[in-house]
């Protein structure tokens, strides 16, 4: 009798856990949010099977009974621009949602460059950050998270935070300009909806069901969904990663030897020019950690003040003392090194810096052309040039680590799916330099991803706006083949899908970062191809030229583009550059080129049968020139393929 009694009890407890169960939210749905404006939006979430679910907002009221899943989605009119508002949801509780506004909202999606903060350009958009103030701007950052079983209901944090000069810091950088340019033009609010994550590979963001497509991809999420298989990886890992740093410290004489001490003598050390690699510098093709000194003169004017150093991009990692005192650190390669000098550490006279530096494998070192100096105030001293150097320990190369995020489905499971329900204006897009080792798969997994989106959104054949990549790594001096020429050569065909923009950035890159500063640019030009294409400015040049098509007369190729705008030009004058011509033999040399009208004539007295021409074909096409009036630059392209 009891154990019937038990039994009851527990089926009671049960069933009215069930039945009384508390309206529940996603996360995209509270205070602060940014609906989409002018067509039908979602409002949704969970109760109790069976419960009435209402909503008020705007003085209107909506009402929805869940089903047997729990579950409940109510579609709101179309909305006008405007607010904030507050909105209201009843079942069993009573929840609201305060300082709603309604405006464009934008999914901001694709690896680091599309992660980038403000914060890492801050040096170059002092003015703009400082600016920032502006509540119709806002940002929801949703948390990495990858599920390679399941798509998630719902993103595991975040909140929608406005503009102001602090906030801004941990925006997007391309996003947030992106935004700052349609605010201006259109005075309404605008919502970035933040899902990236540096790293990744296009097919991290497709769907199961569209990654079967492509049987190398789709093996290798299978093999990701044993859990077990996971747990190993990243323990594994994780061991490994311990030990081979536990070792190295153990074995590091700059800790034993307090090499970072203002007392310590490092005059027998070997001398070194910074910036360099270690095996340029002396060191030698090794790995593990090298301690770096030098002694700099503060003048009277800046002693005791607070200061910035600017230890420009170091390979891996690195930690830094001045005058003994530890400033910061930073443990992978990628970010800028700035450091803040608190007041009272420089001196009047000599004083000290003191970098520890740890390189896991490959070339280890400080990279050339970037910033190596102490700023305070307006007044700088230069640390680059001679200094002190001495091996601290040696080790094996650390193997790569297997980034468990960067497979297949997992992020669109995470971080995608989770969005699916809230309506959107389009999406901006900013990936590609982790496919560059497959670029001849990469048009179809691009073109796949949008289509994927778009069915899955269910909101039609909204606005996909993406970045072209950059100009990257040492320019040749050579015409040559190029990955990074083949990624965007694939970028460009994506634009046979119906409602997509691209934006060219070959003349904002830098040479050596992976991650160009210049966003402001990139956001700029995101902006102008929102214009035209999902807002309809049809009396704007949003593009620079395309090219189209070639015609062979004699030793001469004719080309045609589209998006020229109000004519051709070679920006900054001169001759035109980074054209290249092959014949029949299929060997490119440089070319002679010319405007004549919206063409382009190209040319080589090497050259008597032309075959084909190449633009800007290379990783880094220093110098291309070719622009529309308007001041936006031709999209590298070969006729050959």
């Amino acid at each position: 009798m009891i154990k019937i009694f038990n039994k009851v009890l527990l089926v009671s407890l049960f069933f009215s856990a069930t039945v009384f169960c508390d309206v529940k939210l996603p996360r995209l749905v509270s205070d602060g949010m940014i609906l989409q404006r002018d067509v039908p939006v979602n409002i949704w979430g969970w109760a109790s099977p069976g419960e009435k679910v209402t909503v008020n907002f705007l003085g209107k009221t909506y009402s929805q009974t869940t089903g047997a899943d729990g579950k409940w989605l109510i579609k709101l009119p179309a909305l006008n621009a405007g607010g904030p508002y507050d909105m209201a949801i009843e079942g069993n509780n009573k929840l609201s949602v305060k300082n709603i506004l309604i405006g464009d909202v934008w999914v901001c999606s694709g690896q680091s460059n599309m992660v980038l903060p403000v914060s890492r350009v801050r040096d170059l958009y002092e003015d703009e950050i400082a600016s920032s103030q502006n509540d119709m701007i806002r940002e929801f950052t949703v948390p990495m998270k990858y599920d390679f079983h399941k798509r998630c209901e719902d993103v595991q944090g975040g909140s929608w935070i406005s503009a102001n000069p602090t906030s801004v810091l941990s925006f997007s950088a391309t996003a947030y300009f992106f935004a700052r340019n349609l605010f201006a033009k259109y005075h309404i609010p605008i919502g970035l909806i933040s899902a990236c994550i540096g790293g990744t590979p296009v097919d991290a963001w497709i769907s199961e069901e569209t990654v079967k497509k492509f049987p190398e991809s789709y093996e290798v999420f299978k093999k990701f969904q044993d859990s077990s298989y996971v747990d190993q990886v990243v323990n594994g890992y994780k061991k490994l990663s311990d030990a081979w740093y536990s070792d190295l410290n153990k074995r590091d004489l700059g800790y034993a030897e307090h090499w970072s001490d203002t007392a310590y003598d490092a005059s027998s050390w070997s001398k070194m020019n910074i910036p360099c690699f270690w095996d340029e510098g002396g060191v030698g093709a090794v790995n593990g950690v090298v301690w770096f000194r030098k002694e700099f003169n503060v003048p009277k004017s800046m002693a005791g003040k607070p200061a910035r150093l600017n230890l420009g991009r170091i390979v891996d990692s690195d930690s830094a003392f001045v005058n003994g005192v530890f400033v910061g650190n930073i443990t992978y390669q990628y970010p800028p090194r700035i450091y803040k000098i608190p007041a009272g550490i420089l001196k009047e006279g000599k004083n000290l810096i003191v970098v520890r530096v740890v390189n896991v494998s490959g070339r280890g070192g400080f990279i050339k052309d970037k910033p190596y100096d102490i700023v305070a105030d307006d007044q700088t001293i230069d640390l680059k040039g001679e200094w002190s150097y001495r091996l601290g320990a040696t080790a094996k190369p650390l193997p790569d680590q297997t980034f468990i995020q960067y497979k297949p489905v997992g992020l669109f499971n995470g971080m995608i799916a989770p969005l699916l329900h809230y309506t959107i204006k389009g999406v901006i897009w900013y990936q590609g330099e982790s496919d560059t080792f497959r670029a001849k798969k990469y048009e179809a997994l691009f073109s796949s991803l949008i289509d994927n989106w778009r069915e899955d959104w269910g909101e039609g054949n909204f606005p996909f706006l993406f970045v072209q990549l950059p100009n990257f790594l040492k320019a040749k001096d050579e015409p040559s083949e190029s990955d990074w020429a083949e990624i965007r050569e694939a970028q460009l065909k994506t634009l046979s899908l119906p409602n997509t923009a691209m934006v060219v950035i070959i003349d904002s890159g830098e040479w050596n970062d992976i991650h160009p500063l210049k966003k402001k640019i990139v956001g700029d030009r995101l902006a102008l191809a929102a214009e035209k294409l999902a807002y309809g400015e049809t009396n704007i040049v949003a593009s620079g030229p395309i090219y189209q098509s070639m015609e062979i007369e004699g030793d001469k190729v004719i080309l045609s583009f589209s998006n020229t705008g109000s004519g051709l030009i070679a920006k900054g004058g001169g001759e035109l550059k980074q054209f290249a011509i092959a014949g029949q033999d299929k060997n490119f040399v440089w070319a002679k080129a010319i405007i004549k009208g919206d063409k382009v004539i190209v040319w080589s007295d090497q050259i008597k049968n032309p075959y084909a021409v190449r633009y800007a074909w290379a990783d880094n096409p220093a110098g291309a020139n070719l622009y529309n009036k308007e001041g936006l630059p031709a999209s590298p392209f070969r006729t050959d393929n």
